[in-house]
């Protein structure tokens, strides 16, 4: 093993050089391993007002509070709602209001209507200028074809899944 070792500096016997070079080497690391940090990177601690945040917790319990308050009075308000019998009419007839366009926007409701039924007739009795047999036969065709130059039957890939 000593035979293979190429030394940095020229010795006349490896051997003993590769020793003297193990031996720099392990204390080299053990400095390396007990070495302390000469600049201090710890930075410094935050104070405890900045991480703790109480004005901003206060103002949660608050919002919670009226929260809680609002849920309460609307829950009360439930509750008495769901307990009376209903026999209060909320309804006045004499401030229903009608609309004075009302006639004319029904009539103008009935004469489109009316043109949409005219039109959809005419689209329904209309014939169509496309010739589906043909090109349901031209389908056909296609297949067939497809059928004759293909490597394998189309029904088997079908099948094995």
């Amino acid at each position: 093993m000593h035979k293979a070792y190429q030394p940095f500096k020229p010795a006349t016997n490896r051997y003993l050089q590769k020793k003297w070079d193990h031996a720099h080497y392990k204390e080299h690391r053990k400095k390396v391993e007990n070495a302390k940090p000469v600049v201090d990177t710890k930075g410094f601690e935050t104070p405890s007002h900045v991480q703790l945040k109480l004005k901003k917790l206060q103002i949660q319990e608050e919002k919670l509070a009226i929260i809680e308050r609002d849920n309460h009075l609307l829950s009360s308000r439930l509750a008495t709602i769901m307990l009376s019998k209903g026999l209060i009419d909320h309804r006045n007839p004499s401030f229903e209001h009608s609309s004075l366009n009302n006639e004319k926007r029904r009539k103008k409701l009935l004469e489109v209507s009316g043109e949409n039924q005219a039109m959809l007739q005419r689209l329904s009795a209309c014939e169509s200028d496309y010739r589906r047999q043909q090109w349901e036969d031209n389908w056909k065709r296609i297949e067939q074809q497809r059928d004759d130059i293909a490597k394998y039957p189309r029904g088997l890939t079908k099948k094995s899944t």
